[in-house]
């Protein structure tokens, strides 16, 4: 999973979760993303408010910080246990993709064997599971790419 950051045309900000950034734009573009503060339908990706490169070559310069205030020295530290937390959610969890909702609801009334699992729902499936009981948490996922060798 891939956080975008969004905004409406009331200038709400707010972030979406999405498989890739051809989910976001197949969205976008269907209109398919509303603003869950105002409900407005003009939704449009903003510019991420902050990134992370490690280059590992000692002569290049960091980018200026626009803010002029220093990157936290753990950063980098956080965002490594969160990879390492996100490829444990993968190979220990099973992604069953947008059926989340249908499968914790399975699992939940005894139709589908327990276990761990990891996909997609919307808020309103969201809504459905916490009226049933069912405790689930949010966690966005890092994006990873896939390296070929053609060795």
């Amino acid at each position: 999973m891939v956080v975008y950051d969004l905004i409406c045309a009331q200038g709400h900000n707010f972030e979406g979760w999405f498989d890739n950034l051809q989910d976001l734009s197949a969205q976008l573009a269907g209109h398919l993303l509303i603003c869950p503060v105002c409900g407005d339908g003009q939704v449009s990706r903003r510019p991420s408010t902050f990134g992370l490169v490690k280059s590992g070559r000692a002569e290049e310069k960091p980018a200026e910080n626009p803010t002029s205030e220093p990157i936290p020295t753990g950063a980098l530290e956080m965002f490594q246990k969160w990879a390492e937390f996100s490829q444990r959610l993968e190979r220990e969890f099973d992604d069953v993709g947008h059926g989340f909702a249908d499968e914790a609801l399975k699992m939940h009334y005894g139709v589908a064997r327990r276990r761990g699992i990891r996909g997609l729902s919307t808020e309103a499936q969201e809504e459905v599971l916490r009226k049933e009981g069912i405790e689930f948490f949010k966690v966005p996922m890092l994006a990873r790419k896939n390296h070929t060798s053609t060795n």
